[in-house]
């Protein structure tokens, strides 16, 4: 009697054999990772204490505005094109309005042109919203529990002008206040700084997994009730095209979704609709889970390192803001 189960496979495609070897893997790959798509974010603390690390997330540090120079070089020599830079302001110079945004001598401006000058090859990003500045930690000026739309955009077209004077090569928006592109563009224009570029946080969610990120520039404890009213809620996707299109008509050079991993689907989507230059940001709260999880035994860091940033450059992510854009750099350095 004929058994179908003990004759063997007539398969002209075997998949498996361009799986093989490693040799074989590597030559079908996909998508790879390289040091070109890591933007490093690095928090800049008040003083002169070169290092301060941040309990919640480890391997980062806060550091001053002279060890961020000293970041930066370690940037350049790691093959990191560009740094994101977010501040840990003072108590004290926190208020109800965020006034010390517009400080020209803040610690977002120092750092900027103190690396400006001492590595001025390297991209400088910078972050416009309120909240590393305001005493109630939200993004915007906050009236009777209500965000102020129109009012908190003229104060980031005023932010973001400090900042481009001060040296950034690309303002990033992160505030997520209806219009704020458009009107810092027109602002950095009239100023002169047309070639100042915009990378707009398009699709921000309000999420779960910025806690570690409020640990590090001091907004964990200001922050008065949520942001739902301003950033997007998780459960949508087609409105992240939405306002990925508004932010392009008004002049974003670059759009990102935060946080990440969780939104690999939204990554995919703007990059399909729109075939911008598209971002992730790999936030505090994946980076940290990680670490926890490793600390732990239950996976190796790496693997899972160069694994979750692998995905994100599959679902479309032209970079990736990161954490562990060092670690995966020196990765690098040691992979044939």
């Amino acid at each position: 009697m004929r058994n179908p189960a003990a004759e063997p496979l007539d398969l002209a495609r075997r998949p498996r054999r361009n799986r093989k070897a490693e040799w074989v893997r590597r030559l079908v790959r996909e998508n790879r990772i390289t040091t070109d798509d890591l933007i490093w974010p690095i928090f800049i603390n008040a003083g002169e204490t070169p290092r301060e690390p941040i309990a919640s997330m480890p391997g980062v540090d806060r550091v001053s505005v002279a060890e961020a120079v000293n970041v930066a070089k370690e940037a350049v020599a790691l093959g990191i094109p560009a740094i994101a830079i977010f501040p840990n302001t003072p108590s004290h110079l926190r208020d109800e309005t965020g006034s010390e945004a517009l400080n020209p001598d803040n610690l977002t401006c120092r750092a900027l042109r103190a690396i400006k000058a001492a590595v001025p090859g390297l991209g400088l990003i910078t972050d416009v919203a309120l909240d590393p500045y305001t005493s109630h930690g939200h993004d915007g000026l906050l009236e009777d529990g209500r965000i102020l739309n129109d009012e908190t955009v003229a104060l980031l077209c005023q932010q973001a002008l400090v900042q481009a004077k001060a040296g950034a090569d690309v303002i990033a928006p992160s505030d997520m206040m209806d219009g704020r592109i458009g009107a810092i563009r027109a602002a950095l224009d009239d100023a002169g700084f047309t070639e100042v570029s915009i990378m707009a946080y398009s699709a921000k969610y309000a999420s779960a997994y910025y806690g570690p990120f409020r640990d590090a520039v001091g907004s964990a404890g200001t922050l008065s009730g949520d942001k739902k009213t301003y950033q997007m809620d998780y459960a949508n996707s087609a409105e992240a095209l939405v306002e990925a299109e508004l932010d392009i008509a008004e002049g974003a050079d670059m759009v990102m979704v935060k946080p990440g991993l969780p939104y690999l689907d939204i990554v995919h989507r703007l990059k399909s609709t729109f075939g911008m230059p598209t971002y992730a940001y790999q936030v505090s709260g994946e980076y940290a889970m990680l670490h926890a999880a490793a600390e732990r035994g239950m996976i190796d860091l790496d693997k899972a390192m160069v694994e979750t940033l692998t995905a994100f450059k599959r679902a479309g992510a032209d970079g990736i803001l990161t954490y562990f854009a060092p670690r995966m750099a020196r990765y690098l350095a040691q992979k044939p």
